[in-house]
């Protein structure tokens, strides 16, 4: 399955709170994500909060041009879920 997201809300800090085609919904924490010059302008909270999901790239996009796969929001998301880790580790992610 090829994850999409189909929901996100901003929560506080670098938190969205997202759901993805899968049905899990869960909290993830994008300060990680922030480096770089494309990222430097979303350290600015107001600038991180006005994020959408597009819905062509079904992923969160920014008025910068910026935006975040949606396996590293997934990643982020669940990244405590024992169930998980193999299919994090296929993806390149680990903690």
């Amino acid at each position: 399955m090829i994850l999409h997201i189909t929901q996100a809300s901003y929560l506080d800090g670098y938190r969205v709170e997202v759901v993805f085609n899968d049905g899990k919904k869960g909290i993830a924490d994008l300060s990680d994500a922030l480096t770089g010059k494309v990222f430097e302008p979303l350290k600015n909270i107001d600038v991180f909060s006005k994020f959408n999901v597009d819905e062509e790239l079904e992923t969160l996009v920014w008025e910068n041009g910026a935006d975040l796969a949606p396996e590293y929001i997934y990643f982020q998301a669940f990244k405590d879920e024992p169930e998980l880790q193999a299919k994090f580790r296929e993806w390149g992610y680990t903690q």
